[in-house]
């Protein structure tokens, strides 16, 4: 294929369609609150299946209904291999399913997927993985990476980084990397810095959501659960209208305590440190519940929810 000399570079399309009429791909990329949820998603799946978050880079996606389509661009043979046989043996569709029903907080993504190099359909050559690689570098990029594609690639590579700093090193002064946490960089920035906030004039400290505030919220804000969920939706992204009414109906029969706990589950697992006591009293105000945010902040502990 290329000399010693030259860079490997091919290109090729990834076509992605969900088998559930209610999840309709292309809307989800086009709106600006699931956007950077899907391409967190898309970004995920890439890097599992060549093992880089660097191994396939991300021209430009394109909405045409029913299809998503993903221009990708890959710099080198072995990650142009390894993506292939991912793609061949399921596991890239696997890995997208599943990022895309964390990011999105859906139960399940079905998807089906479509490969393409030039007038090539590469599904129907699979086995041929050296074939496949001559039509993906026959097939030289026509484009730069898309600014819109810059800019959610650079939010992503800032969680990253502050989830590697996480998961090796005790780093107290991480702030700045957890205000670029997608999808909100300037919002999660306000969030995190926040160390006290007022409530009825008196000062509290702010903190990470625990597992006695989940249980007591499920226990006490009955029926407004879903009012909650929506003041909250202003700030997290997770909680769309679609989602929240989801929950309605997937917990119908196990009534409002587990729709209630589900709620704030999905909160706490998109935002994670910056699912905060501050953010839900915010929202109990906004919605009237004081008794319950006195109860939370431990200041009337016998009260019931009003």
């Amino acid at each position: 294929m290329a000399g010693s000399s030259a860079p490997w570079i091919g290109s090729a399309y990834l076509f992605l369609q969900s088998t559930c009429k209610t999840i309709v791909l292309p809307s989800l990329y086009e709106s600006s609150q699931t956007k950077p949820n899907v391409f967190k998603a898309l970004k995920l799946a890439l890097a599992d299946s060549t093992g880089s978050v660097n191994g396939v880079e991300v021209l430009k996606v394109h909405c045409s209904h029913p299809h998503l389509i993903v221009q990708l661009k890959f710099c080198k043979q072995e990650n142009c291999r390894r993506f292939l046989r991912s793609y061949r043996e399921g596991a890239l569709q696997q890995s997208l399913q599943n990022h895309l029903q964390l990011s999105l907080a859906m139960t399940t993504v079905p998807l089906e997927m479509e490969l393409k190099a030039g007038k090539g359909h590469l599904d129907s050559m699979l086995k041929d993985e050296d074939g496949c690689l001559e039509c993906i570098y026959r097939e030289k990029p026509d484009r730069l990476r898309d600014e819109e594609i810059a800019e959610l690639e650079e939010c992503l590579k800032s969680l990253l980084v502050h989830q590697s700093i996480n998961n090796n090193t005790a780093v107290k002064d991480c702030a700045s990397l957890t205000s670029s946490s997608l999808p909100y960089p300037s919002q999660g920035s306000s969030l995190s810095s926040q160390v006290t906030f007022l409530f009825q004039g008196q000062e509290f400290a702010n903190r990470t959501l625990t597992p006695d505030d989940h249980q007591k919220f499920a226990k006490l804000v009955s029926k407004k659960w879903k009012q909650v969920g929506r003041s909250l939706q202003k700030s997290c992204r997770a909680l769309r209208d679609p989602v929240i009414d989801n929950l309605a109906l997937e917990y119908d029969r196990e009534g409002l305590y587990e729709q209630a706990y589900q709620l704030l589950l999905r909160f706490i697992q998109s935002e994670g440190k910056k699912a905060t006591i501050a953010r839900l009293i915010a929202a109990l105000e906004e919605n009237g519940l004081l008794s319950l945010a006195e109860e939370l902040l431990g200041l009337h502990a016998n009260e019931d929810c009003s």
